[in-house]
């Protein structure tokens, strides 16, 4: 009687590289026992695999071993960053997606070639609040009549009023960033919104000119501290610059 063949082990798949591109020695991947990484070859293009793990779920020790290692081969060359939690049901299907998506692949990856990505988000800031009570009339209204009948009633309209005052002064305040900073990036995409929030914008950017971005923003937060907080997060895997790519 001849023995069932083994059934095909799922793959974790963390990005596309160049078929010349090589991993570090000794990486492990996702997972509670996490699994060496390798390459699968196809073509001019190669996929960074480990085998997947049982039990795959997104914790932070996990989500950081997969950044950590997109980020580590972006060092040696451009990478195209998979999401996190892909798996493939075996090294063939990875190879067939690879030989199907070649062209497309090749060309994003000349694209980021030497480039990373930031992101920048904007919050509102209650840094200066009389400013919104004498630019904002509703506020300034609100507040009126609040002092002359206090109540919840009263608070509670003041109190939405004065949100949207710190939210439209914050998004105001955002554009002009997001037009200084996308005039000195190589290309610009919007985020999903993220409460709180009035931006959340990806930068792509030369290596080279990381550091003159960061002052860039540093002198912008200054500039507008007083109506909005800007977070910059980076350099990050380029997963907004290659979306539908693979």
């Amino acid at each position: 009687m001849t023995a069932p063949a083994p059934a095909p082990q799922s793959v974790y798949v963390y990005g596309v590289v160049r078929a010349s591109h090589t991993v570090p020695p000794g990486r492990t991947g996702v997972g509670e026992r996490p699994a060496p990484v390798r390459t699968v070859r196809a073509g001019a293009l190669a996929a960074v695999i480990s085998d997947a793990p049982a039990r795959l779920r997104a914790k932070r020790r996990d989500l950081l071993a997969h950044q950590d290692l997109a980020l580590t081969l972006g060092r040696d060359g451009p990478v195209l960053p998979m999401r996190f939690g892909m798996v493939a049901p075996d090294e063939e299907s990875v190879r067939r997606q690879l030989l199907c998506t070649q062209h497309d692949c090749l060309a994003a990856l000349e694209r980021l070639e030497g480039r990373v990505e930031m992101n920048l988000k904007a919050l509102p800031t209650e840094a200066d609040l009389g400013a919104l009570v004498r630019e904002d009339p509703e506020v300034s209204r609100l507040r009126t009549a609040a002092r002359r009948a206090p109540g919840y009633e009263a608070s509670v309209r003041l109190g939405e009023a004065v949100a949207r005052g710190l939210r439209r002064r914050a998004a105001a305040a955002a554009a002009t960033v997001l037009a200084e900073l996308s005039a000195v990036a190589d290309a610009t995409v919007h985020g999903p919104e993220v409460e709180g929030c009035v931006l959340n914008a990806s930068f792509l950017l030369d290596r080279r000119e990381q550091r003159r971005f960061e002052g860039t923003v540093e002198r912008l937060a200054a500039a507008h501290r007083d109506r909005a907080e800007l977070r910059l997060t980076g350099p990050l895997p380029c997963y907004s610059f290659t979306e539908g790519r693979v």
